[in-house]
């Protein structure tokens, strides 16, 4: 507002109407176009192109720098995750080693394994022959001494039956004897 003051001061004297018209048509140009009032010249234009040239090239130089930092940090990201790449191969192909020699180990054990099972059934199976044999030997044995039993039962069943009839008419003799001294 300060240049549509100045202009209206400079033309009052043609007349007050035009001088308020021109500076209020400035004032809107001011409001419109604030920019109006910063005219550069072409040494100002030089000197910021040239500041801007400067700022350019440093950034460049700046961009360069970060380009190589950044570069020598991926080759060595690269260079660690190759070792590390290398490394876990390795760590793999011990596996799969220990893996398979587990597998050979588990394969004799189960082949062991079933031929102990193998032996172990012959056994029982050895031992069932052997008991069922025992069985029927002692079960003859048995079925022997029974009828030893029974002979010697006989035997004692024969005796006692002499015996009672020894007793029996010894005690017929006496009976039949007291009765003739009570009769008599």
């Amino acid at each position: 507002m300060g240049y549509a003051l100045k202009i209206y001061e400079a033309f009052r004297e043609y007349g007050e109407e035009k001088a308020r018209v021109l500076a209020e048509a400035f004032e809107e140009l001011e409001k419109r176009y604030p920019q109006i009032l910063e005219v550069t010249t072409k040494t100002d234009l030089s000197e910021t192109e040239l500041k801007l040239v400067k700022e350019i090239e440093e950034t460049r130089k700046e961009i360069k720098e970060i380009e190589l930092r950044l570069a020598k940090e991926i080759r060595q990201i690269e260079l660690k995750l190759t070792k590390e790449i290398g490394e876990t191969k390795q760590i793999a192909l011990k596996l799969a080693k220990e893996i398979e020699e587990t597998r050979k180990e588990i394969k004799q054990i189960e082949l062991k394994l079933a031929k102990e099972i193998e032996e172990t059934r012959k056994e029982i199976k050895e031992v069932e022959l052997k008991l069922a044999k025992e069985m029927k030997q002692i079960e003859l044995k048995l079925t022997k001494e029974i009828e030893e039993t029974r002979k010697e039962v006989k035997q004692v069943e024969s005796r006692l039956v002499k015996w009672m009839f020894m007793f029996w008419s010894g005690q017929l003799i006496a009976l039949i004897g007291i009765l003739k001294l009570f009769l008599k």
